[in-house]
């Protein structure tokens, strides 16, 4: 009896999380669209999913630290373009690949600590600095593009082992994805594990007492944001090699798809909450949900209206979810 009320317990607790929930919707629509459309379950349709979450995941993974932290990022789309520009010139400048797609990423990390220098020396809001540093950001890249593309087809070429991170394949499966993957499972260790990720979650939940509990969280907030950011950069370069070059529109949007996954996720906009999985099936929630709009043939800006309705929905969620919490709580 005991027995089977704590196997009871322990499954109510499980279904009871925002992680499990989403993955059972996820296969049940991965079923029906199988079922429904014979193009869907083909392998040249898949891999388009699966290669959907090389460079968007490595992004929600940046936003969903951020959120956590209690901040959000809305510059990461242009952030990343920056990254995969200041490389793509690098190399095109004769420097070698991997040195110039260090030299991107730095520049993202650039970015995310003078963003969160913002924030916590003159206590400016996530919202505006970064809604400001996105705009800077393409800026920038079209200043150095003059708003021409960047080719690095004969580069590429020339370096097939780079080239190999976004184009290769393991057998039939790509690259790209395989890199996300080792991300992430690193990047959800240490968010679920780690000591520093703890004084993150505390930061995010209340700010004030982790203040006076010791934690320095101008420090937490800095870290976060430099971290959202170095992600971008990271997901560019993978765009970049991916592409054989820049296109100044890249990451155009990234912000919206990062911040919808991370917050059907279960993510909160107030901070506190969230988690890399969750993330990551949020966002293979949205890549379903654009693919069966794509093979109904759906013009883009009913996929867009569909979209964002999704994300007000999970935005609304939270908001429920966090006032029942604090009803509760004053009981």
């Amino acid at each position: 009896m005991t027995k089977n009320k704590t196997d009871k317990n322990i499954m109510n607790r499980l279904f009871q999380k925002r992680e499990t929930m989403l993955g059972l919707i996820v296969i049940v629509l991965f079923v029906i669209l199988s079922i429904t459309n014979k193009n869907f379950f083909k392998w040249s349709n898949l891999k388009v999913i699966v290669s959907g979450l090389s460079v968007d995941g490595i992004i929600v993974i940046g936003m969903t630290i951020v959120l956590i932290s209690g901040g959000i990022d809305l510059s990461v789309g242009s952030t990343m373009c920056l990254s995969m520009t200041a490389a793509a010139m690098a190399i095109k400048n004769g420097i070698n690949p991997w040195a110039a797609s260090l030299i991107g990423i730095a520049a993202a990390g650039v970015f995310g600590i003078l963003l969160g220098l913002l924030v916590t020396k003159l206590h400016l809001t996530h919202f505006i600095v970064s809604l400001c540093f996105m705009g800077i950001a393409r800026g920038i890249v079209y200043i150095l593009t003059s708003g021409s593309p960047i080719s690095l087809v004969q580069e590429l070429k020339e370096h097939p082992s780079f080239a190999f991170l976004g184009q290769g394949t393991i057998g039939s499966f790509p690259m790209a994805p395989v890199c996300f993957i080792a991300i992430a499972l690193v990047s959800g260790l240490y968010v679920k594990k780690s000591a520093g990720m703890r004084k993150v979650f505390y930061t995010g939940s209340n700010e004030n007492a982790a203040r006076y509990s010791g934690v320095n969280i101008d420090k937490v907030k800095l870290a976060a944001c430099t971290a959202c950011a170095t992600l971008a950069g990271t997901a560019g370069i993978i765009y970049m090699i991916r592409y054989s070059g820049v296109a100044v529109s890249a990451g155009s949007g990234g912000e919206m798809v990062a911040l919808s996954a991370a917050v059907i996720g279960g993510a909160s906009m107030n901070g506190g909450k969230g988690s890399v999985l969750g993330s990551v099936l949020g966002l293979v929630f949205i890549l379903l949900i654009q693919d069966a709009l794509t093979l109904m043939m759906v013009p883009s800006y009913w996929q867009d209206f569909v979209k964002y309705v999704i994300v007000l929905l999970a935005v609304c969620l939270d908001g429920i979810s966090l006032n029942h919490s604090y009803a509760a709580s004053r009981k």
